[in-house]
Protein backbone atom coordinates (compact mmCIF):
# COMPACT_ATOMS: atom_id res chain seq x y z
CA UNK A 1 0.00 0.00 0.00
CA UNK A 2 1.01 3.51 -0.68
CA UNK A 3 1.38 5.97 1.97
CA UNK A 4 -1.83 8.17 1.07
CA UNK A 5 -3.97 4.47 1.19
CA UNK A 6 -2.42 3.77 4.48
CA UNK A 7 -2.80 7.02 6.53
CA UNK A 8 -6.40 6.76 5.13
CA UNK A 9 -7.53 3.57 6.14
CA UNK A 10 -5.54 4.07 9.82
CA UNK A 11 -7.83 7.81 9.93
CA UNK A 12 -11.05 5.61 8.77
CA UNK A 13 -10.57 2.70 11.19
CA UNK A 14 -9.48 4.70 14.01
CA UNK A 15 -12.71 6.42 13.86
CA UNK A 16 -14.23 3.34 14.20
CA UNK A 17 -12.48 2.64 17.45
CA UNK A 18 -10.90 -0.02 15.81
CA UNK A 19 -7.33 0.54 17.18
CA UNK A 20 -5.85 -3.28 17.50
CA UNK A 21 -7.49 -3.87 13.65
CA UNK A 22 -5.24 -0.86 12.53
CA UNK A 23 -2.30 -1.85 13.48
CA UNK A 24 -2.84 -5.86 13.00
CA UNK A 25 -3.69 -4.41 9.17
CA UNK A 26 -1.25 -1.95 8.59
CA UNK A 27 1.88 -1.90 11.10
CA UNK A 28 5.13 -4.16 10.30
CA UNK A 29 5.83 -6.98 13.26
CA UNK A 30 8.94 -4.40 14.31
CA UNK A 31 7.43 -1.40 14.18
CA UNK A 32 8.58 1.42 16.73
CA UNK A 33 5.57 3.16 19.22
CA UNK A 34 7.44 6.59 20.83
CA UNK A 35 6.07 8.13 23.33
CA UNK A 36 7.09 11.71 24.70
CA UNK A 37 10.21 12.57 27.57
CA UNK A 38 8.91 13.04 30.75
CA UNK A 39 6.10 10.60 31.25
CA UNK A 40 5.45 9.57 34.59
CA UNK A 41 6.47 6.29 36.28
CA UNK A 42 4.27 3.68 35.22
CA UNK A 43 2.58 5.39 32.47
CA UNK A 44 3.05 3.81 29.11
CA UNK A 45 6.00 4.43 27.42
CA UNK A 46 7.83 3.67 23.84
CA UNK A 47 7.93 0.21 22.87
CA UNK A 48 9.02 -2.21 20.15
CA UNK A 49 7.57 -4.46 17.88
CA UNK A 50 3.72 -5.11 16.78
CA UNK A 51 3.30 -7.40 20.06
CA UNK A 52 4.31 -4.59 22.33
CA UNK A 53 2.00 -2.21 20.80
CA UNK A 54 -1.23 -4.26 21.06
CA UNK A 55 -0.28 -4.80 24.79
CA UNK A 56 0.48 -0.97 25.00
CA UNK A 57 -3.28 -0.77 23.74
CA UNK A 58 -4.92 -3.07 25.76
CA UNK A 59 -2.78 -1.35 29.18
CA UNK A 60 -4.33 2.37 27.68
CA UNK A 61 -7.94 0.68 27.50
CA UNK A 62 -7.91 -0.82 30.41
CA UNK A 63 -6.91 2.78 32.30
CA UNK A 64 -10.60 3.96 30.79
CA UNK A 65 -13.59 4.09 32.22
CA UNK A 66 -16.17 5.65 29.86
CA UNK A 67 -15.68 7.32 26.40
CA UNK A 68 -17.58 9.94 25.68
CA UNK A 69 -16.57 10.88 22.62
CA UNK A 70 -13.12 11.95 20.36
CA UNK A 71 -12.17 12.55 16.52
CA UNK A 72 -9.52 12.22 14.06
CA UNK A 73 -8.17 14.56 11.66
CA UNK A 74 -7.80 13.77 8.35
CA UNK A 75 -3.87 13.10 7.56
CA UNK A 76 -1.60 15.45 6.12
CA UNK A 77 0.91 13.11 3.69
CA UNK A 78 4.68 14.47 2.68
CA UNK A 79 6.21 11.03 1.06
CA UNK A 80 6.82 8.34 3.40
CA UNK A 81 5.19 10.04 6.57
CA UNK A 82 1.99 11.60 7.63
CA UNK A 83 0.30 12.70 10.55
CA UNK A 84 -3.31 13.30 12.37
CA UNK A 85 -3.80 15.03 15.04
CA UNK A 86 -6.53 12.71 17.62
CA UNK A 87 -8.38 13.97 20.40
CA UNK A 88 -10.70 12.17 23.20
CA UNK A 89 -12.89 13.01 26.01
CA UNK A 90 -12.78 10.19 28.29
CA UNK A 91 -13.14 9.57 31.72
CA UNK A 92 -10.33 8.07 33.14
CA UNK A 93 -9.96 5.45 36.55
CA UNK A 94 -8.78 7.48 39.33
CA UNK A 95 -8.58 10.48 37.39
CA UNK A 96 -12.27 11.57 36.04
CA UNK A 97 -12.54 13.26 33.01
CA UNK A 98 -10.22 14.31 30.76
CA UNK A 99 -9.93 15.87 27.02
CA UNK A 100 -6.83 14.48 25.57
CA UNK A 101 -5.46 15.57 22.02
CA UNK A 102 -2.30 14.76 20.20
CA UNK A 103 -0.72 15.11 17.48
CA UNK A 104 0.27 11.59 15.62
CA UNK A 105 3.22 11.03 13.36
CA UNK A 106 3.51 7.81 11.29
CA UNK A 107 6.34 6.47 9.04
CA UNK A 108 5.84 4.01 5.84
CA UNK A 109 8.27 1.43 4.68
CA UNK A 110 7.53 -1.37 2.44
CA UNK A 111 3.78 -0.64 2.37
CA UNK A 112 3.43 -0.41 6.63
CA UNK A 113 3.89 1.39 9.02
CA UNK A 114 7.20 1.26 10.80
CA UNK A 115 6.60 3.92 12.96
CA UNK A 116 4.46 6.16 15.10
CA UNK A 117 5.49 8.53 17.37
CA UNK A 118 2.95 10.87 19.75
CA UNK A 119 3.17 14.73 20.55
CA UNK A 120 1.08 15.59 23.88
CA UNK A 121 1.68 17.73 26.93
CA UNK A 122 3.06 15.58 29.54
CA UNK A 123 1.39 16.17 32.89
Amino acid sequence: MKTEAIAKRLVELCREGKYEDAQRELYAEDAASIEPDGLPPGALGSVQGLAAIYEKGRQFGSMIEAVHGGNVSEPVIAENWFSIAMAMDVTMKGRGRVNMSEICVYRVHGGKIVREQFFYDVG
